[in-house]
């Protein structure tokens, strides 16, 4: 379904850029796998870390407040990379995909239309004990949220 996605955006000639966190950085991996993606995607970059999440950003004003593990960051993110690439959609994914016994596990992602100035949101439970397989939800639930929105 990523590759339906991807002969969409090529069609449509819609750009898209991505800033994730948790994912490392899968998304955009998995969209340069797809034969012409490059005539799509703009740039791609892992803020693993706040420093460079705000580096690339991302308001301090609105980690402080929210957690660098929020919907606001999320959205804040997919804002940032859309405006630093000149991109139509940007990416934004952060979360936790471990914890410890106390905390809650979970990853929020935004897509962000420039074209429309509208912000799209889903939060993903964490469940699986391995992070791939999280960052594979993540993924699954990029391209549910991509069909949920931007429609095909």
């Amino acid at each position: 379904m990523l590759e339906d996605i991807v002969n969409y955006l090529i069609k449509n000639k819609i750009s898209i850029s991505t800033m994730e966190s948790c994912t490392g950085g899968l998304l955009a991996s998995l969209i340069t796998d797809i034969s012409d993606a490059s005539t799509i995607l703009k740039f791609s970059a892992v803020t693993y870390s706040t420093e460079y999440k705000i580096k690339m950003g991302v308001p301090k004003e609105v980690i402080d407040e929210y957690s660098v593990y929020s919907a606001e960051v999320a959205i804040e993110m997919a804002k940032a990379i859309a405006k630093f690439t000149n991109s139509d959609l940007g990416v934004g994914i952060t979360g936790k995909l471990t914890s410890n016994l106390d905390e809650d596990m979970g990853a929020y992602l935004c897509i962000y239309d420039k074209r429309y100035d509208k912000i799209y949101t889903t939060y993903v439970d964490i469940m699986k004990s391995m992070r791939k397989e999280n960052k594979l939800e993540i993924i699954e639930a990029f391209i549910n949220l991509f069909y949920s929105t931007i429609k095909l």
